[in-house]
């Protein structure tokens, strides 16, 4: 977490049971790794004609969700828009791991962290937003 994200967070008002901010570094690291992995695997049979688009979309998508929540939530500070966000990150991983189990059943495994960490996220990001309504 950069200085300016972690200057933001501390600054809300958060429950309890919110995770330090220096916790987050390691644990998407982690997340990122195992996300590159299973994910650009689905790529790689998508770009090689293995699976249709449409089993390729909400990987693309949540990808695509995953990165702007940053951006949405630390730079325009937009709790609301952040809300929306993780849960469309939270929905479009839910779709990648029922697609992945029909496809590669490994990758859905090995997303269950990933999957884990979002669900607490979203709650998390919607008693924030509650919290500073």
């Amino acid at each position: 977490m950069d200085i300016e994200s972690y200057t933001s967070y501390m600054s809300w008002v958060r429950p309890s049971w919110s995770p330090p901010p220096e916790l987050f570094g390691p644990v998407w690291t982690v997340l990122y790794i195992l996300i590159a992995i299973s994910f650009g695997y689905m790529a790689y049979l998508y770009l090689r004609g293995r699976i249709t688009r449409r089993d390729f979309a909400p990987f693309f998508l949540n990808l695509v969700f995953n990165l702007i929540f940053t951006p949405i939530q630390f730079g325009l500070e937009n709790f609301v828009l952040a809300s929306l966000n993780i849960l469309l990150v939270l929905a479009t991983l839910v779709w990648a791991l029922f697609v992945a189990r029909r496809i590669a059943p490994w990758v859905a495994y090995l997303n269950i962290p990933y999957l884990l960490w979002v669900s607490f996220a979203t709650v998390l990001q919607l008693t924030i937003t509650y919290l500073n309504w």
